[in-house]
């Protein structure tokens, strides 16, 4: 099937327009990072006790969606189902500006930004994910790189090759990201099963977030898009979500399962503010009810339900980062098992944590710089084509 990919022209007044309030979004980026490079992270609202904040919750999520969005390109690359080829670039391409937002986002999050940049490579630790994980997310992005030029110069047998390097590198990129967390050895953190959970987390995610730019993109371009393409991939991500959702009954069945683990998990799962984005964000709103409307034959091959079943996928991952990363630095640590601390420095017991408007501002920042590059990239590089359609019928 030969398909002719194309630039959008990029020349209308909404395309400007668009391009001046996301470089808007950046520049208040830019300068909310200078005010706590120069004055201090107190500016957040993490604290000595929560030294993870909103831009590491969405680090996460980015990289979930980064990964994730591979599983569309690799349809092509690495399944050679051809019918699927128009999305291949243009995911390849988002992919790669989802793990540079996740970078930029953990770079925001810290003090010293210099020492961010220079550290992690000047000392290598191979028994840190602190210091693996910088490699892994670098090497990504170079291969991403090299994915999407094999396949806009057409070189059929470095694509399917590097698509399948891709592909495990992404596995094992999300892999390494869920060890830093599941790797610690403290309450709502250690958990051999974060790593496998987060992947089974950004298939759906990314798959869901993919759907949604196909949809947008070719409905705004004004190209031709075969709705059963779209009904396919929905498919798919019902049997993700499936996945998602068994990993996070059994690591929190687990959870309650281990007597020294019930109160944590009692406190994850009815504490709070947390406890709401548990049962509503994720499990309800973020995970059964999609599944629900995709896998029932009339809303599964409905656009509309799907486009609802997608926003409502990724607004639960999103939950189910936010859950990851803060309830574990909420709940008290247990640094001294079996002895009682009667003085410390630091405040003890359960601890709260609030988004400050300098961190929404960098947060805001980040997306305008990943809008910023995903609209212009489609301008100067031949990313999609005119229309999509099936090969042969279902």
């Amino acid at each position: 099937m030969e398909i002719k990919f194309e630039k959008i022209e990029g020349n209308s007044a909404m395309f400007y327009l668009w391009s001046a309030a996301l470089a808007i979004l950046v520049l208040g980026g830019v300068y909310s990072t200078y005010l706590m490079y120069t004055h201090g992270i107190y500016l957040s609202g993490m604290t000595n006790r929560i030294p993870w904040g909103l831009q590491i919750v969405l680090a996460v999520f980015y990289i979930g969606l980064s990964a994730g969005s591979l599983v569309t390109s690799s349809l092509y690359g690495v399944f050679g189902k051809l019918e699927y080829k128009p999305f291949a670039r243009l995911a390849a391409y988002l992919a790669m500006l989802l793990l540079i937002g996740a970078l930029l986002s953990i770079l925001t999050d810290q003090g010293r930004i210099d020492r961010v940049l220079i550290e992690p490579f000047s000392h290598f630790n191979p028994l840190s994910m602190f210091s693996i994980n910088p490699f892994l997310y670098i090497s990504y992005v170079l291969i991403c790189v090299i994915y999407l030029w094999a396949m806009l110069n057409e070189k059929e047998k470095w694509t399917k090759i590097i698509a399948l390097v891709v592909v495990l590198w992404a596995i094992g990129l999300h892999s390494g990201t869920g060890a830093i967390f599941g790797f610690v050895p403290r309450e709502l953190y250690a958990s051999p099963l974060l790593p496998p959970g987060f992947v089974a987390a950004a298939l759906s995610s990314g798959t869901a977030f993919m759907i949604l730019v196909i949809l947008a993109l070719f409905k705004v371009t004004k190209r031709t898009l075969d709705p059963r393409l779209i009904h396919w991939i929905g498919r798919l991500l019902a049997v993700f979500i499936i996945v998602a959702l068994y990993f996070i009954f059994i690591e929190n069945t687990y959870r309650f399962y281990q007597h020294e683990s019930r109160h944590a998990a009692h406190f994850f799962l009815f504490g709070g503010f947390h406890s709401v984005l548990f049962w509503v964000g994720l499990i309800t709103i973020g995970s059964i009810v999609p599944a629900i409307i995709l896998f029932r034959e009339k809303t599964g091959k409905s656009i509309s339900w799907i486009v609802a079943a997608a926003v409502m996928c990724v607004f639960g991952v999103m939950c189910e980062r936010y859950l990851i990363v803060l309830p574990g630095l909420i709940f008290p640590p247990e640094i001294l098992p079996g002895w009682q601390i009667v003085q410390s420095p630091m405040e003890e017991g359960i601890v709260a944590y609030s988004i400050s408007f300098a961190e929404i501002a960098q947060a805001l920042g980040v997306v305008g710089l990943i809008g910023l590059l995903f609209i212009w990239g489609m301008k100067f590089m031949k990313l999609v084509p005119k229309e999509a359609k099936m090969l042969a019928e279902d």
